[in-house]
């Protein structure tokens, strides 16, 4: 009784739009009237087979951003993670003054509006921007950021000579490129963005790393600092194991976000320049709002959803309670017995 309001609002609120928009990616509404109406049929999965295998441009478009968020993943979750833990250690040392100040101000662009920071950025990646004029006092002319559609690894490849890549990669295709583009990386676009998202996110897992911190006891440390255990020991073998709970929250956080990236692509370039900066999220908008294939942009929704919830459930066993490994046990036979004797020989 006491829980039903919640159940209600959620299942009006969150179960029911589910629902009619899995209907909606199995039939061909247009978006004129109800989805449900009698002009509307079901036509199963035509419109996932038109994403993954059906050779049109949709096709194309989808392995493009498939590919190009993917790349965004890879880059800024585990570079976000270790910029937050890195500030988190930083900010929780009782000898840093005014910790108050550092955390406020690497927690600031968190609270930023995500609208006005991409601007910002426009500002600064812009052909005449600050970090260009920067670039130049050290004699590099920087490129045009949002206007680049090279990849990073294809920009380096043409500066060590490689200017077209093996028959193996670019003959065979996947979701509509080759194996090449695959590995082509982030456009010089995509890696204005991934700076963007790593300079407004970390300072939110930040606080998830320092209320951790706080709550670890000092007990644990203190020991393995009498049985000799270094700083890098320290953290490596006991602080780190500890933020396992805190590790899969910032990551699964992270995972997620960086999947469903769109308001940053609205607003700065569309998916502009020649594709590459578009992502899953914002196809799905487009081809729903823009193009009134409302079926098509369902089935994109559903399919990100599904690749969330399998890197989700990976990266759970991944980060599984173990057994303690082979390399602490070693440091527990050999350090401790070691600071023993050390410990003796002073008395």
């Amino acid at each position: 009784m006491f829980t039903a309001p919640t159940l209600v609002i959620l299942g009006v609120f969150l179960a029911v739009p589910v629902l009619m928009a899995l209907w909606v990616s199995l039939s061909d509404w247009q978006g004129v009237g109800s989805p449900f109406g009698a002009g509307v049929s079901f036509v199963g999965g035509k419109n996932y087979e038109q994403l993954l295998s059906g050779g049109s441009l949709i096709e194309q478009q989808f392995g493009t951003s498939l590919r190009n968020n993917l790349w965004y993943v890879v880059f800024v979750v585990p570079i976000q993670t270790a910029v937050a833990l890195g500030l988190a250690l930083l900010v929780n040392r009782q000898v840093i003054r005014g910790r108050g100040f550092f955390r406020t101000a690497f927690y600031f662009p968190s609270v930023t509006s995500s609208v006005a920071i991409t601007v910002l950025w426009l500002f600064l990646f812009s052909s005449t921007g600050a970090v260009n004029k920067i670039l130049a006092l050290v004699g590099i002319a920087g490129p045009n950021w949002f206007n680049e559609p090279t990849g990073l690894f294809t920009a380096i490849g043409h500066g060590l000579g490689i200017q077209q890549g093996p028959a193996l990669l670019t003959d065979h295709t996947m979701l509509g490129i080759s194996y090449w583009e695959w590995l082509s990386g982030p456009s010089v676009a995509m890696c204005a963005y991934i700076i963007m998202a790593i300079f407004t996110t970390s300072g939110t897992f930040m606080l998830l790393f320092i209320a951790a911190l706080q709550n670890l006891s000092g007990d644990i440390d203190e020991a393995a600092m009498l049985d000799g255990a270094g700083s890098w020991s320290r953290f490596w073998l006991v602080t780190l194991p500890q933020l396992r709970t805190t590790l899969f929250t910032v990551l699964t956080l992270g995972l997620i976000g960086t999947w469903q990236v769109f308001d940053q692509i609205y607003t700065g370039t569309k998916g502009a320049p020649a594709n590459t900066t578009l992502t899953p999220a914002y196809l799905s908008y487009q081809a729903s709002f823009n193009d009134q294939q409302w079926g098509v942009g369902a089935s994109i929704a559903f399919i990100l959803f599904g690749i969330i919830v399998v890197l989700t459930l990976l990266q759970r066993l991944i980060l599984r309670d173990r057994k303690v490994s082979r390399r602490r046990m070693r440091w527990i036979e050999n350090v401790r017995p070691a600071a023993a004797a050390t410990k003796e020989q002073q008395r």
